[in-house]
Order: C-alpha cells, then sequence, then structure tokens
C-alpha cells in the first residue's frame, strides 16, 4: 500500500476523484459518508464536474469540494496537468477513484499522491497502487464502498445522500406557488442523455393524466435545460394539472422538489438515484440496460418494469438508436403497468404517512420541512 500512512485512521488528507455523470456522483455519496467516519481525523476533498458539484455542496462529510471542467475552460491535457499541480500542493496522501477513466487515474498520479486506490478494469489501473476487483454482480454502492474498504475502512450503510438548504427549498416553493394548492405531488422525469433510455413521451403523458384524474395529483415534470422541449410535450399532453420545472432548478433544488413528491416516474437515469437519496419512492422505466448492471435504485419501496426481451441489455449506458430498429424494450412498456406500479407506491407511501404523522420530514419524502 506504500508508506504515507499506516491505516486510514492515520490518513491526514483524502481526495475522492469522480468526474463521472450526476446519477453517478449520487451514487459515491455513501463513500463520502464512510470515507469521513473511517478517517475522523482526515481532511476529505471530493473533485467533480461543475454541474455535479452542485450536489455535493453541504454535504456535511466534505472538508472541501474542488471542481475540474473538464469539457470545459480545463478541457485538454495541458489544463489537467495544471489541475495536477494544484492539487499536489495540498499534499493529500489517499486517493479514492471510483471513475474507471485514464484521466482520473493520470491526475491523481501527476497530482503526487502516495497510495492511489481504483478499480483492477479500469484502462488507467496500471497507474494505481491497490487494484480493487470491479464486482459486477453488485451494486454501484457497494463497488465504491469497495475501495475504502481495500485500505482498511469501513462501510456505514448505503443510502445516498443530498443536502438542499434553505435557499433550495425558498426556490421550490417559488415554482410551485400558484393555483395548485396543496395537491399531493407525482414527479415524471421522462429525460436522459440516451435516447433509448428515454421511455415514450407520451407514455409518460398518460401516467400523468391517470394520476392527476385518479389520484388527485398535481404532476410536476422535472429535467435539466436540454429537457425543456421534452417536458413541454409531455405538460401539454397532461394538462392544467401539470408543472413544467425542467431548466428551472439546479440538481440540489430538483432533489428538493423530488423529495417533496409523493412518487417519481423516471428512466434509468439520474432523478432515479435523486429519488433515492431523497426517500422518495421511485417508478422506473428500464429499456436497454438492466439492473444487473449495479445502477438500479437501492431499497424495498422501488419499483422496476422491464420487458424480458432476448435482445437486452444491448448496452451498458444505451445508445442513439435500438441496434435492431425495433426499440421494443421501450415502446412494449405500456402507461397503464406504470400506472398501477404508482398507484400501489402512492398507496404505501399514504400509509407511511399516516404512521408517522408527527414527523417534520416524512420518511417517504411528501412533506416539506418546516
Amino acid at each position: 500500500m506504500g508508506d504515507a500512512f499506516s491505516t486510514p485512521l492515520s490518513c491526514k488528507s483524502a481526495l475522492i476523484v469522480h468526474t463521472a455523470f450526476p446519477g453517478d456522483i449520487v451514487l459515491s455519496t455513501p463513500l463520502v459518508r464512510a470515507a469521513k467516519k473511517s478517517m475522523p481525523g482526515c481532511r476529505l476533498a471530493f473533485l467533480a464536474t461543475p454541474i455535479a458539484a452542485n450536489l455535493l455542496e453541504n454535504n456535511p462529510y466534505l472538508d472541501q469540494l474542488l471542481v475540474y471542467d473538464k469539457r470545459g475552460k480545463q478541457a485538454g491535457i495541458a489544463a489537467l496537468f495544471r489541475l495536477a499541480r494544484t492539487i499536489k500542493q495540498q499534499h493529500f496522501e489517499l486517493a479514492l477513484l471510483p471513475h474507471r477513466s485514464v484521466r482520473t487515474a493520470l491526475l491523481a498520479y501527476a497530482a503526487g499522491i502516495r497510495v492511489r486506490v481504483g478499480f483492477a478494469r479500469a484502462p488507467g489501473a496500471f497507474l494505481y497502487t491497490n487494484r480493487v476487483a470491479y464486482q459486477r454482480t453488485r451494486h454501484e454502492v457497494e463497488r465504491n464502498l469497495a475501495l475504502l474498504q481495500a485500505v482498511g475502512g469501513a462501510a456505514d450503510g448505503l443510502q445516498p445522500e443530498i443536502f438542499p438548504d434553505a435557499r433550495d427549498r425558498a426556490k421550490v416553493d417559488e415554482v410551485l406557488r400558484g393555483t395548485h394548492g396543496k395537491r399531493l405531488l407525482l414527479g415524471l422525469a421522462p429525460g436522459s442523455i440516451w435516447p433509448t433510455k428515454r421511455w415514450t413521451t407520451e407514455g409518460f403523458a398518460q401516467v400523468g393524466r391517470l394520476a392527476a384524474r385518479e389520484l388527485g395529483a398535481t404532476v410536476v415534470v422535472v429535467g435539466g435545460d436540454e429537457d425543456r422541449e421534452l417536458a413541454s410535450r409531455v405538460c401539454a399532453a397532461i394538462g392544467a394539472q401539470a408543472i413544467n420545472v425542467a431548466g428551472r432548478l439546479t440538481l440540489r433544488q430538483s432533489a428538493e422538489l423530488i423529495r417533496r413528491c409523493r412518487v417519481l416516474v423516471c428512466n434509468d437515469s439520474a432523478p432515479l438515484h435523486i429519488g433515492v437519496a431523497v426517500g422518495t419512492p421511485v417508478v422506473a422505466v428500464f429499456g436497454p440496460t438492466v439492473t444487473g448492471f449495479g445502477f438500479g435504485p437501492l431499497g424495498k419501496r422501488h419499483v422496476v418494469i422491464e420487458r424480458e426481451l432476448p435482445c437486452r441489455p444491448c448496452a451498458i449506458h444505451g445508445g442513439r438508436k435500438c441496434p435492431i430498429g425495433t426499440h421494443q424494450c421501450m415502446t412494449g412498456i405500456t402507461a397503464e403497468e406504470v400506472h398501477r406500479a404508482v398507484q400501489r407506491c402512492w398507496e404505501e407511501a399514504r400509509e407511511a404517512s399516516e404512521s408517522f404523522p408527527s414527523e417534520k420530514v416524512n420518511p417517504w419524502g411528501n412533506a416539506p420541512p418546516e
């Protein structure tokens, strides 16, 4: 392991480097918590992309948050080495590297971090001092925690976490203010970076209409700037009981909004993991990907809707087009079966809400804090 320190308990400074998609960052928050609890005297820092860093702000287990704009102003190899020199000045002793990329491995190596722990199957694994087996059958949260366990640390549960603050709550209050009153919220997240991972627009819209009519729900459609047009189409098809907030909120503000939803319907994408992190039951539609990859919703309160087909899975991240031209994994899923799952989660959430009437924050994510 090197001679920088004997155990994690004696490590004085550690850096987690993860510059992947926002959903991956959410799934790394149990590693943050476990690292801090295993190394209570350690200065713990996290390096993330600008958009994902928003999800880590206010995290009580982090002492420092570093930002790497690898696709913007810090793109290219020269900027990577400039960042490495800056990080080197902070004298980190340990690097935990969940992101399986050459860039991440090179950055930690060039920064002179003595102990570098990453996955053995990563392209840059030859630059690590400690290589950990990437176990396909485990959930991504468990795989991340294995990096810490490899140097003597201990897991502290699997639950991801996001920490919205008062400004986030005020922003959500603002976007929800209007004519919708106290109706309970159903969240819809129809977007995904990968087109083949998106369930049909009409499917989301029909679920929204059914929830508004049969459950008395106000439907909130969430997403980023890139999802504005898609969200507009979904809202238009639902009608007056739909609110389009796509592109209006930061990721952490979106987490606060999702926390207030009784149920969230989404694809295999970042909102799934955000919903799990804030305690909202998730109904997730999986198409080209499968939960066996380790990115399904953690916990028993969530439902995955999928079709068993010989062509599934076709890719770990989905793709731009269906390889066989049918997209049956998504088009074969009906709004009625998704709605039945929503009804089941909705009723379970109602029963849980009645069981915890004095809680300021309902464990099912239905009530905003005072």
